[in-house]
């Protein structure tokens, strides 16, 4: 009985152990699964703006480490958008890095939020911070959420109060040519 006793604890032990993992913890190991690859979308939500109109639609999983993933995200020829997430104390943030073809930093970058909670293995949300308020006025009702599962990835923005909803989704099982760095980046 006691042999029975101490498997059915031990067995309880490891049961806790693998799902210790919290949402935002699992969203991460998610996502740097795909670490180095490249990926083409298509607008789901949000066609109306010709900036994307016709043009391909890559993003690369191009730097990951232990806390920071970043995702440049090209839209034809335009390589000035790159997605920064960043883990710290279970949550995620989620900055929108952006640069002219010389590098520099574009006057309207570093804009974003942090997930108010671990949320889940399969969706993280990132409200409007106090920074992008102070910078894009606007936008201060911005919300932006990630998805990730097997098959696709999606980048997603509504701004509550309005009709604006911008939504590209990505194929993770067919991968695509590397583009050449973003700008403001070497190869």
């Amino acid at each position: 009985m006691k042999k029975i006793l101490v498997a059915l604890v031990l067995l309880t032990q490891l049961t806790l152990q693998a799902q210790e993992k919290t949402g935002a913890q699992q969203f991460w190991e998610n996502l740097q699964k795909h670490c180095g690859k490249s990926f083409e979308g298509e607008i789901k939500e949000g066609a109306s703006n010709d900036t994307f109109r016709d043009k391909k639609l890559v993003m690369h999983v191009r730097s990951c480490t232990k806390n920071t993933i970043k995702i440049p995200f090209f839209v034809g020829e335009d390589k000035s958008r790159t997605w920064v997430l960043t883990f710290e104390n279970d949550r995620i943030k989620l900055k929108h890095d952006h640069r002219h073809e010389d590098g520099t930093e574009d006057k309207v970058t570093q804009y974003g939020g942090t997930s108010p909670n671990s949320g889940s293995a399969g969706i993280q949300f990132f409200p409007a911070d106090q920074e992008t308020l102070n910078l894009i006025p606007n936008a201060a009702t911005n919300v932006w959420w990630i998805t990730i599962d097997q098959t696709s990835f999606t980048y997603n923005l509504r701004r509550l109060g309005s009709d604006r909803l911008f939504t590209v989704k990505f194929d993770l099982t067919k991968t695509v040519a590397t583009p050449t760095a973003p700008w403001g980046w070497k190869d």
